[in-house]
């Protein structure tokens, strides 16, 4: 039977451990409910392409903390990345991050220049921070099988996987989906980035971001 708990302390305590153990949780985030995992657990991660049936060339997001998280990880934002996260995160902006020699995502990706990159989020939820702090980074998933609406109650993920999840943290109704936008860096676009989609924040945002104080966003 599904394990389903409101989120507290002792329920994120719970949430830890299980995912320590491999297991696979639901969690509200800022926008609707994902399925989650160690990111560094393959196997875990393998699980959540199965339930949900998602295609294996969709790579999936890093949900963090804090921005600290990030080298933490082996990771590194770029810049002017490393300037926009400090602009807009938390919240709808989901950088590429490079992933350097040490690090051990198995969610990171190889791209054809060779090199391994990762999308990272930082939510804009007080109660998924809460979560994120006890559990630390996670490989997350929208809660629901691939093509279906995403769940934005924890009824609608325990409809979608059941007994499949470990745990189910129940945080309420979340907004429903919003897009965050993606943002890599690229020396070779119009200011350094490209803007891999456009979502709740316009590039023309991002892009007056990279010229505050009339000067370049730079290292």
């Amino acid at each position: 039977m599904s394990d389903v708990r409101h989120v507290s302390e002792e329920s994120c305590a719970l949430a830890a451990e299980l995912v320590r153990r491999g297991e696979l949780i639901v969690i509200p985030t800022d926008t609707v409910y994902g399925v989650a995992c160690d990111p560094r657990n393959a196997k875990a991660i393998e699980r959540i392409y199965q339930i949900k049936r998602r295609p294996r060339f969709k790579a999936l997001q890093v949900l963090m903390a804090s921005v600290d998280d990030v080298d933490a990880l082996g990771l590194e934002l770029p810049a002017p990345l490393n300037r926009l996260a400090a602009a807009f995160l938390p919240g709808a902006f989901s950088p590429i991050a490079v992933a350097r020699e040490d690090c051990t995502l198995a969610t990171a990706r190889e791209t054809p220049q060779g090199e391994r990159t990762q999308g990272i989020r930082i939510p804009n939820s007080a109660l998924c921070l809460e979560i994120l702090r006890a559990t630390g980074p996670l490989a997350a998933s929208s809660a629901n099988r691939s093509g279906d609406e995403s769940a934005q109650t924890v009824r609608e993920a325990v409809e979608a996987f059941g007994d499949e999840v470990a745990l189910y943290l129940d945080g309420g109704s979340t907004r429903g989906h919003i897009s965050s936008t993606v943002v890599a860096a690229d020396p070779h676009e119009r200011d350094g980035i490209a803007i891999l989609r456009e979502g709740v924040i316009p590039q023309s945002t991002i892009r007056r971001a990279l010229t505050v104080n009339g000067g370049g966003l730079g290292a």
